[in-house]
């Protein structure tokens, strides 16, 4: 069997993808799992049980190497009748920030 250089390279772009995707999934994991604790440790309510990534991007971490930045928005209420909006920062597999907009104490 012979597999030309063009099988190869679609062969090797779907592997790369798969790779990609399954490792997102991870991260994105990682980054619920902090907002849950987050929001838990400050008595609210995550809404939806979500996060939506809003955009990623290449950055350098602090010992310089290329790591993929994802930032994640998500809702969450503090009285169960007001949503507000929250943000997660992720820098290759590791949460770096978390912002919440200014809401009601309860």
């Amino acid at each position: 069997m012979v597999i030309d250089l063009e099988a190869l390279f679609w062969l090797t772009l779907i592997a790369f993808l798969l790779y990609h995707w399954w490792q997102s999934q991870k991260v994105k994991e990682a980054a619920l799992r902090y907002t849950r604790r987050h929001c838990k440790e400050l008595e609210l309510q995550l809404l939806d049980d979500n996060i939506n990534l809003r955009g990623f991007w290449l950055k350098r971490d602090s010992q310089g190497r290329v790591r993929i930045w994802r930032a994640y928005n998500f809702e969450f209420s503090s009285t169960g009748e007001e949503r507000y909006s929250g943000r997660v920062v992720t820098l290759g597999g590791r949460v770096t920030d978390l912002h919440l907009d200014p809401h009601r104490l309860q």
